[in-house]
């Protein structure tokens, strides 16, 4: 027996707890050798799709990736698809939840010569969070919002959020992104999510299943995912938690398969990012402080990348800096306190509780106010503090920001003028010859 089958044949040999939902199609299996064999055929599956990825198929030279990762610091822009975006501030600012908005923004972003734009997913009841402001109530959906923006933009990266445990079918995504993906170009991601919250699949009527689990069902519907992309046979699969019979896509991703991304802080987490995504979004182990995150994240890349080659595979971290810029510092630092003094007491209550409840790994250490500021790291000063703070988040092993602003066109506008042009000279991005007039 090959150390592969012997691997295989150990896995098959474990015990496993399969789980039933009329929703997800979850499958219970009596007999400890018929689960083990149904497993056994998953992990075999995904060997062979990671050995065409290793073997120099497209999957892994997906071009709009490695256009962006010529930049030493790759750039993203955090779109603010939900009504108040990431602060639950009353603060004076134009900002918007609507496609027209974020659609200026993103095309706006491409002409500064942005890398991609992210869109968060979101299922709130009515009010959302709650206060006068009933923050994050109104909200779009990333994945077609970024249908929609695939039309407006030659270059950029877009990338859709997707709760993939909420009745979603990988044939559905298959096909929903490989189309997306034909529409762009080969510039469209996928964002997996698991979720947390239990309102949200109760919304749905799922029971929450336990964290650990949760990826070990995403490692199976990314499985299916990748192979309904890359292979070009009918695909027939009998899981744990999906089944499909003579399924087929076509046309298939302008690249082999799509750019995929993930948030994870957990181990588990992590372990399904190094197998699967191109990006990994991460989070400060210390909370939004740049000083003490900038001490907290050489060992937390470190340990993400080693764990990626291990599998033979790069990945690319990028953290989420909500940044406040003007010409002078003390400016700054009073739009950084106007956002406080004008917080919404109810919604930031609540707002910090979800987060600071969940059994999710990511954002514990961040405090109440700087939920209400929002972002992962505060970055604020002038345009000169702000790229210094690029320089130092670099040197701590991030290879990419994704900011946020509070006013978002206002503050994308002066980034763009004040703050691109000294990225420029201080090596962080490099000129590209497809950037937008």
């Amino acid at each position: 027996m090959t150390q592969p089958d012997a691997l295989l044949d150990r896995e098959a040999r474990s015990s496993i707890n399969c789980v039933e939902h009329p929703q997800l199609n979850f499958f219970r299996f009596s007999g400890h050798r018929l689960s083990a064999y149904v497993k056994l055929d998953l992990t075999r599956a995904l060997c062979r799709v990671e050995q065409m990825s290793t073997q120099g198929t497209k999957s892994e030279h997906i071009q709009a990736v490695e256009h962006a990762a010529q930049n030493p610091l790759i750039l993203g822009l955090f779109l603010p698809l939900q009504s108040g975006a990431w602060s639950p501030s009353t603060a004076p600012r134009g900002t918007s939840w609507t496609f027209d908005y974020n659609a200026r923004c993103t095309v706006l972003a491409e002409k500064l010569g942005f890398d991609l734009v992210f869109g968060l997913a979101q299922w709130m009841g009515k009010g959302g969070y709650g206060g006068k402001m009933k923050f994050r109530e109104s909200s779009t959906d990333p994945l077609i919002v970024t249908a929609g923006l695939a039309a407006l933009t030659k270059r950029i990266i877009l990338i859709s959020t997707v709760h993939i445990l909420y009745g979603w079918h990988p044939l559905h995504l298959a096909k929903f992104g490989a189309t997306i993906d034909n529409m762009s170009g080969g510039r469209w991601g996928l964002n997996v999510v698991t979720g947390y919250k239990k309102s949200e699949f109760e919304m749905f009527g799922l029971k929450p299943q336990e964290h650990d689990f949760r990826y070990e069902m995403a490692e199976e519907f990314t499985t299916i995912l990748k192979r309904l992309w890359l292979e070009d046979d009918e695909l027939t699969i009998d899981g744990r938690f999906w089944k499909t019979k003579n399924a087929f896509i076509s046309p298939k991703p302008v690249n082999g398969r799509c750019i995929l991304v993930n948030a994870a802080s957990s181990a588990a987490g992590l372990a399904y990012a190094v197998r699967h995504s191109d990006f990994i979004f991460i989070t400060s182990p210390a909370g939004a402080d740049p000083v003490k995150a900038c001490d907290a994240l050489p060992p937390h890349n470190s340990k993400i990348k080693a764990a990626a080659k291990e599998q033979g595979r790069t990945i690319r971290t990028i953290i989420n800096p909500h940044v406040i810029c003007r010409d002078t510092e003390k400016e700054a630092w009073a739009q950084y306190q106007a956002i406080l003094d004008h917080q919404d007491p109810v919604a930031a209550d609540n707002f910090h509780a979800t987060f600071a409840g969940g059994d999710q790994s990511s954002w514990k250490q961040a405090t109440r106010d700087q939920w209400v500021v929002g972002g992962n790291v505060h970055l604020v000063g002038t345009p000169e503090q702000i790229v210094d703070w690029f320089i130092r988040l670099k040197r701590a092993g991030c290879d990419g920001v994704q900011v946020n602003f509070y006013d978002f066109i206002p503050d994308l506008e002066y980034f763009g003028c004040k703050v691109v042009p000294l990225m420029h000279q201080a090596g962080l991005r490099v000129a590209s010859k497809t950037q937008a007039a």
